[in-house]
């Protein structure tokens, strides 16, 4: 991600939602990630929960989903712990934007033997 980050062009009611937010997925290192922490927009998206199917709640302004998820833990602003961990390990994440949000998941290690394609795909 550059400076000129694209804004989302994706509407709510986009019957391809799903579809084009899992296009505008990537792998992105911590350290590409770090500005956008700093502006306080990343969002941890725990392995638990299917990336994209959190960006399309997102979007979808989704509140019901989004707050059984906030209140469970499994959706969350990244912390300063966070960031002081992915630091040291400097982890790669899949990474979709929902501006001004940055959703962020780790890649997990049994992801490095598969072809690059996100964790859950619609």
């Amino acid at each position: 991600m550059n400076d000129d980050d694209k804004k989302s062009t994706l509407e709510p009611g986009d019957e391809n939602l799903s579809s084009d937010l899992n296009g505008e997925t990537a792998i992105i290192a911590w350290s590409e990630l770090v500005r956008h922490f700093a502006r306080g927009v990343v969002i941890h998206v725990s392995v638990e929960l299917d990336l994209v199917e959190t960006a399309e709640c997102l979007t979808r302004d989704d509140v019901e989903m989004l707050k059984k998820w906030l209140d469970s833990g499994v959706l969350r602003r990244a912390s300063d712990d966070d960031a002081r961990d992915w630091t040291a390990r400097e982890p790669e994440f899949w990474c979709v934007v929902t501006a001004p949000w940055v959703l962020v998941q780790e890649k997990s290690m049994q992801s490095d033997s598969l072809d690059a394609t996100p964790p859950v795909l619609h």
